[in-house]
């Protein structure tokens, strides 16, 4: 109910170089994701307590109900009722809120078979709500330090040029899906396994973070690839369409790369992560995600200024140096929490060795990905990008298998 009062303050706060047209709408949809993110909170809690009972696929269906009800209000929206830009855009936040109430209902069904009797207590005195508590704000931190920094890069972009906003936006978008569908799953299910186990079993529990580690590596080195290398035949075959022309196609890639180079450390973040609270240490990531907040604000603010002005076509890069200062403070991060995790379970990581089969079979991926591009007619950019990018995925799976990866087995199988 805060939130829904406050919007337009927070909206005139944020973006006060928006004209107000665009604020008027922004407060709209702000009022109305408030309820949204209450629900699904609620629905966080009912994933964790599913997770707890290794219900891990109903944990991660319920979303899909999610961005199913948002595909329909904007689909609905044009097709039947021919809704105009700015209506859709309201449409599609009433549909985020109906698809969060969808995604809880799914879930709480199954949540009562394991919580019988529960009932609502606003007692200070339940067990647990002491430690929850005092534990919110490092977890809270630790776990959505990329949403943060991510948001405090938009703060930032509000002051370049009309339209970085926009396309960093963009490349967030790509940036958090291998991150939410890899790293955070990755480490979701861990986290219930790692905690059942004992701090004194360091072996086991170096050896179950060095496998999630390998796991992250597999899928999010080749995405970091594509997007690197890749990042333009991505982009035009989700967004290049009307108004988002060639132009703006290779801006948001120039920004998706610099995201790219962190891509890598932020995914397997999450995991370092799980293994502290794991071992019931939730301060120490929590530490190094403020470093991490400030390193990465630092080298944006230091970068974005001179890529702003170096120009690039018809848009300028501002946006970019501060996706840069992003993934040098997502390496930060990383080398910190492993250093710190390693005097508490020993030696983990994901190898060398197979570090190095992934890169190999990426790079080959991403080559013939290349040579593909270079050697295809002219096409429609959602053709082009399924014609480049299938094969290349299948060509870094099958690389994999052949340099031994068990995992790229399993994804062949």
């Amino acid at each position: 109910l805060l939130g829904i009062l406050v919007a337009p303050l927070l909206v005139e706060v944020l973006f006060f170089r928006w004209s107000p047209d665009k604020q008027a709408i922004t407060i709209t949809l702000v009022r109305i994701l408030f309820p949204m993110t209450g629900v699904l909170v609620i629905s966080a809690w009912a994933l964790t307590i599913l997770n707890s009972h290794r219900r891990f696929f109903i944990s991660y269906v319920a979303p899909v109900l999610w961005n199913v009800s948002m595909i329909a209000a904007m689909v609905g929206g044009f097709m039947y009722l021919d809704l105009g830009e700015r209506d859709l855009v309201v449409a599609l936040g009433w549909g985020a809120l109906v698809g969060g109430a969808l995604q809880l209902m799914f879930q709480v069904p199954f949540v009562l078979k394991y919580r019988t009797g529960l009932r609502i207590s606003v007692g200070r005195h339940v067990e647990g709500l002491k430690e929850a508590i005092q534990n919110f704000i490092p977890v809270v931190t630790a776990r959505g330090v990329i949403n943060l920094s991510g948001w405090l890069d938009l703060f930032l972009a509000a002051l370049l040029v009309d339209g970085a906003v926009a396309v960093l936006g963009y490349a967030q978008a790509f940036y958090m899906l291998p991150i939410s569908l890899f790293g955070i799953s990755v480490a979701a299910s861990e986290l219930p396994e790692l905690s059942r186990m004992r701090v004194e079993e360091e072996q086991v529990l170096a050896s179950r973070v060095s496998t999630a580690l390998r796991r992250v590596s597999f899928f999010v080195i080749p995405s970091a690839a594509v997007y690197l290398v890749l990042g333009d035949v991505v982009v035009a075959a989700v967004f290049q369409t009307g108004a988002f022309g060639s132009v703006e196609t290779l801006v948001t890639w120039g920004v998706l790369g610099a995201y790219a180079i962190g891509l890598p450390a932020s995914a397997s973040s999450r995991v370092l992560s799980s293994a502290f609270y794991a071992l019931r240490d939730t301060k120490t990531p929590a530490k190094i995600a403020y470093i991490r907040i400030v390193v990465s604000i630092v080298i944006g603010l230091l970068l974005m200024i001179p890529l702003d002005d170096l120009g690039f076509v018809q848009l300028r890069l501002g946006a970019a140096g501060l996706a840069l200062g992003a993934s040098a403070g997502a390496w930060l991060e990383y080398v910190l929490l492993r250093r710190s995790l390693r005097v508490m379970i020993g030696a983990h990581g994901p190898g060398s060795s197979a570090v190095l089969r992934v890169m190999l079979a990426a790079t080959l991926a991403v080559g013939s990905g290349v040579l593909l591009q270079l050697n295809l007619p002219v096409a429609h950019p959602i053709v082009l990008g399924l014609a480049i990018l299938i094969p290349a995925g299948l060509v870094y799976v099958a690389t994999a298998a052949f340099l031994g990866e068990k995992l790229s087995d399993r994804v062949r199988r």
